[in-house]
């Protein structure tokens, strides 16, 4: 099973890159955003998920492991094949899917081609509850995406990690504290830390009726 190439870049066109590893041309599909980062006749590391089927075997490269580890991840979701998570990582980084998910923004995500708002409703339902456990550091397996999760404005990911955190010990589940601070980070300004973040979570989130 191929992981990972080392070459140079042969050819670049339409969805896909040539890789020339010692004589060896691999055909590796790819999303727009891997592509402008690979320059024909310079040299490249690019990270392998193969595909075999009956009838053929396809290999699928990213520049670095968070985006190939995103294609697993979107692909785990009913109705979402290699090449529409291909359209997905092109139009969205890692941190703009995560955010997406989180504050359940089909229309985000939605911008992909081929995505229609059925999909993108059941792409940013079915991914919820596992980035609210990438945000809280519980996603085994999944490093890669995980290092991604940060954010949206000028708050760190350890402040929004921490925000979340201290969100689901009172009481909250993980995907809801996480579109909660996700959208409280929104808003903040810049370098909103932990105590601002867990704030305008709980603003967002509402009064919580603990046993009543």
């Amino acid at each position: 099973m191929i992981a990972l190439l080392k070459g140079l870049i042969e050819e670049v066109g339409d969805g896909w890159a040539i890789v020339d590893v010692n004589g060896v041309g691999y055909l590796v599909f790819c999303s727009a955003r891997t592509l402008g980062r690979l320059g024909v006749g310079e040299a490249a590391t690019v990270h392998i998920e193969t595909h075999v089927r009956e009838d053929h075997i396809h290999l699928y490269g990213f520049v670095d492991t968070g985006e190939r580890e995103w294609f697993k991840l979107l692909t785990t979701v009913q109705g979402v094949g290699a090449k529409v998570a291909l359209a997905i990582l092109s139009v969205l980084s890692s941190d703009e899917l995560t955010h997406a998910i989180a504050a359940q923004d089909k229309a985000q995500v939605g911008r992909a081609n081929g995505v229609g708002p059925k999909l993108a409703g059941r792409i940013v339902t079915e991914l919820k509850d596992k980035v609210a456990a990438l945000a809280l550091g519980a996603g085994a397996g999944l490093k890669g995406v995980k290092a991604s999760v940060s954010a949206p404005s000028g708050a760190t990911s350890d402040a929004l990690r921490d925000a979340v955190s201290a969100l689901v010990n009172l009481g909250y589940s993980p995907s809801d504290a996480l579109t909660a601070v996700s959208h409280a980070a929104s808003k903040a300004g810049e370098g909103a830390g932990v105590e601002v973040l867990i704030k305008g979570g709980l603003a967002e989130l509402g009064p919580k009726d603990h046993g009543r």
